[in-house]
């Protein structure tokens, strides 16, 4: 085991890809000689050169249109955006052409594209830096869309990704960046197809997906002292969605409560919330709960900025309002 963090794990998925595969280069704003906005590219460029770590202009629509154009031509691009917020930019390319272009040609071309974009709140860098924009992507047809929220997936998910035909949108929540853990030394590609559970219980199943994971593993962790045990889901991959996964548990606890830092309005939550009352309606003793961010922008200040975001704290009080207990 190696003592580690989220940042270093990343960095060490790109050092293998770009040694693995002489096709793959990665680019994008600041991901040379800057090392990237987040270090997870530092030193890289001294190691690959600038041709297979090319710095990006301020242009998401423009570099992402490159690499759609440099996946279709057999190369494997990793294309790195700064933020979900300014993936907007870019969401013409990504939307209408990535995603598109394998059924609009019958098959005939594919976009082995890797996106990799940094999402979430909770490091007081306001509303144009801070949003969770995940559920827009998991709504269009034609791409991958992943949410790595351990140390494990943060390594090994990368290089599944680009033996994918098609487009693959990772997003990488900015508060995991720093944390630190013990990787096994023989960590490796993971399966990006099921959804994980990372601590069993029989009482509720609490759904979550990146950093909001630990918040869950959190929560449950102070149920337990409350003798109520919570099983925790792991997304994983937000599309496609495990369903199996989801509803095995759900008919095992007969609870459920899904953590989501997006709005509530329109959520993936919303969208996990259908598919169970959709398959396991009858195997519930409550309705599912949902605990998702306040419908305002991320706030500047650190103690809105926390109010605003799901916390533990409500993720017991909404676990107990299932169960009929007082919070």
């Amino acid at each position: 085991m190696t003592t580690t963090t989220y940042r270093e794990a990343v960095r060490t998925a790109l050092r293998e890809a770009l040694t693995r595969d002489s096709r793959t280069f990665l680019m994008g704003e600041d991901v040379g000689r800057y090392g990237g906005t987040y270090a997870c590219s530092k030193g890289l460029i001294d190691e690959f050169g600038p041709e297979r770590v090319r710095d990006a202009p301020l242009s998401e629509s423009a570099f992402v249109g490159a690499g759609i154009g440099a996946a279709m031509a057999g190369m494997r691009p990793i294309v790195e955006i700064m933020t979900v917020n300014f993936s907007l930019l870019a969401l013409d390319q990504i939307v209408n052409n990535a995603a598109t272009l394998r059924h609009m040609s019958g098959g005939q071309f594919s976009v082995p594209l890797v996106i990799r974009m940094a999402t979430g709140a909770g490091r007081q860098v306001a509303a144009q830096h801070s949003h969770s924009l995940e559920c827009w992507y998991a709504h269009i047809p034609g791409i991958r869309v992943l949410a790595p929220g351990t140390l494990e997936d943060a390594r090994g998910m990368l290089w599944t990704a680009l033996q994918d035909p098609d487009p693959v949108v990772i997003f990488e929540h900015a508060a995991l960046y720093n944390m630190e853990g013990e990787l096994p030394d023989t960590a490796g590609p993971v399966d990006i197809e099921r959804a994980a559970v990372r601590r069993p219980g029989r009482d509720v199943t609490l759904i979550a997906f990146g950093a909001n994971l630990h918040k869950a593993m959190e929560a449950a962790r102070l149920l337990a002292a409350e003798k109520i045990e919570a099983e925790v889901i792991d997304l994983r991959s937000l599309r496609p969605l495990d369903d199996a996964t989801i509803m095995a548990s759900v008919r095992k606890t007969r609870r459920a409560v899904v953590i989501d830092e997006a709005w509530r309005t329109g959520s993936l939550a919303a969208e996990v919330s259908a598919r169970v009352m959709e398959q396991a309606f009858y195997d519930l003793d409550a309705p599912v709960g949902r605990v998702c961010t306040e419908e305002v922008p991320i706030p500047y200040p650190k103690h809105l900025e926390d109010a605003a975001l799901p916390q533990p704290e409500k993720i017991v009080a909404a676990v107990k309002a299932q169960l009929g207990a007082r919070a």
